[in-house]
């Protein structure tokens, strides 16, 4: 690919504990194992800043670490400035998607606000990513399953663009 732009992708979802951070993990190394490390730029946020500066939930962390993914980043809360920073901003599910929204700076922005399971190739039956947070193993390994779909749906997204 000769063309060298820079994608800014944001997750978010309420939190930033669990799904958002994870897919910000798993985005990272899918973006690494495409080779595109130097195109794809990656962050997250929660429409609620109350685990501003914390790691992701623990119970989050074990499952993306038993499939390889070393989750580290620190919560922080959307924040309207980032429609300004961001190309794609992609929320987990409808609540997230109408907090972010409510911010945008104008209409136009709105264009750059995606539901996550736009990108999923293999789970039609989901139309949000639900939230583990009051869920056990299988909630966090459900999340994990449609995140690596959704994420390497999103990169064949992404190198379709930049071509």
């Amino acid at each position: 690919m000769s063309n060298s732009k820079l994608t800014r992708i944001l997750f978010v979802c309420l939190g930033n504990i669990c799904r958002s951070p994870a897919a910000h993990g798993v985005m990272e190394d899918v973006v690494a194992a495409h080779g595109m490390g130097d195109r794809v730029e990656i962050d997250s946020a929660g429409t609620y800043g109350g685990h501003a500066g914390d790691l992701p939930d623990p119970r989050m962390r074990t499952a993306a670490s038993r499939r390889g993914y070393n989750l580290t980043h620190r919560a922080r809360k959307f924040r309207e400035e980032d429609f300004l920073q961001f190309d794609k901003i992609i929320v987990m599910d409808d609540m997230n998607y109408e907090n972010v929204t409510r911010l945008a700076p104008e209409r136009a922005y709105l264009s750059k606000v995606y539901r996550f399971v736009e990108f999923c190739r293999h789970h039609p039956e989901w139309s949000y990513v639900p939230d583990p947070y009051y869920e056990g193993r299988e909630g966090f390994e459900l999340v994990l399953d449609l995140l690596e779909d959704g994420c390497e749906g999103l990169m064949e997204e992404i190198k379709k663009e930049s071509v």
